[in-house]
């Protein structure tokens, strides 16, 4: 049987320095432990006890992919993700998927073939080659969600309570005086549109007036926003309120409501979601959802290193405070 001492010999290092790079590889300078792998490799000692050494082989490297890049909500997200990763000793990749499926897979592969510790996904698809280390490795895999909660995925995540928020705001709408309020929503195979909907509908509900309530569909951008206010504006009552689900979009219904001539809020509320830093210095300054985004990335750093070190095997769910910010663009609606 190969013995530590005989890759000793072949690598021509110490005893000590072998079993340094068997049981801690990442001690051990490259250029040696390279050199001692190898050897590991050539005498067949990794069918031995260091086969379980050689598999835990710590990268130092993190994956996150956002859906968007360019949504100002992930970069304090992500800035929160970084913190936390840099103060743990990891080194942050990025990945913008783009919400494009063959992205998603692209990143997912990379923690398949181990050249990275952990993934982190902020969007709501969990990638076919992560589901297959999730069946494989179960609890122990190293694989956490952000901002969004699907239970079924199986995953530890950090998200608000987005049915309560939406419920609130809702609530604060109606103990307003608003009747006819209508939600821009985002899309339909999104969590965070199921959940944030359920929350309208059910204050709808309890006021006994949700066939009042109108929808239109966005994507979360300031484009699909003031498209989709305009067909509101087009509609007969029209809304004296809007529920975006997004800041991007809210600020997209403002930019509508200016161009019909439409006054906010005298004439029309809008409330955002998530309290990006734009949404204090538009006209009016926006009303919203404030989430915690910096903290829901410290939060899923927080959860994947409990996964590395083993200290959490059941997927855990967090659910951080949220905050509803009134401003300018919340006002009363008709007496």
């Amino acid at each position: 049987m190969t013995t530590v001492r005989d890759v000793a010999i072949a690598a021509g290092v110490s005893r000590a320095t072998a079993a340094r790079v068997i049981a801690n590889p990442e001690m051990v300078a490259e250029a040696t432990r390279l050199r001692v792998l190898k050897v590991v490799e050539e005498l067949g000692y990794i069918r031995n006890s260091v086969a379980a050494s050689l598999r835990t082989t710590r990268t130092g490297r993190i994956i996150v992919t956002v859906p968007d890049i360019a949504n100002p909500f992930f970069s304090h997200v992500i800035r929160g993700v970084e913190e936390a990763a840099q103060k743990a000793g990891y080194a942050v990749l990025l990945g913008d998927t783009r919400n494009e499926r063959e992205r998603e897979e692209q990143y997912a592969d990379m923690l398949n073939r181990k050249e990275a510790d952990g993934f982190i996904f902020l969007g709501h698809r969990l990638p076919a080659t992560l589901a297959k280390v999730l069946a494989r490795q179960g609890g122990r895999a190293p694989i956490v969600n952000g901002c969004e909660f699907t239970p079924s995925l199986g995953v530890s995540s950090a998200h608000i309570d987005n049915a309560k928020a939406s419920y609130e705001v809702m609530q604060a709408l109606y103990d307003r005086g608003h009747r006819d309020i209508a939600l821009i929503v985002g899309p339909a195979d999104s969590p965070l549109t199921r959940d944030r909907l359920t929350g309208a509908r059910a204050a709808a509900e309890d006021y006994g007036i949700v066939a009042r309530l109108m929808v239109e569909a966005g994507d979360f951008s300031i484009e699909s926003g003031r498209a989709a206010a305009l067909l509101l504006f087009a509609r007969a009552p029209r809304p004296t309120a809007i529920f975006c689900f997004s800041d991007e979009m809210a600020i997209g219904a403002l930019a509508a409501a200016r161009s019909a001539g439409i006054p906010c809020p005298d004439a029309v509320s809008v409330v955002g979601f998530d309290d990006i830093q734009m949404t204090r210095y538009v006209d009016p300054p926006l009303a919203t959802v404030r989430q915690p985004m910096a903290e829901i990335g410290r939060k899923t750093v927080e959860l994947l290193l409990g996964i590395l070190t083993g200290q959490q095997i059941d997927p855990i769910y967090a659910t951080l405070p949220h905050q509803i910010i009134v401003r300018e663009s919340l006002g009363r609606g008709p007496e």
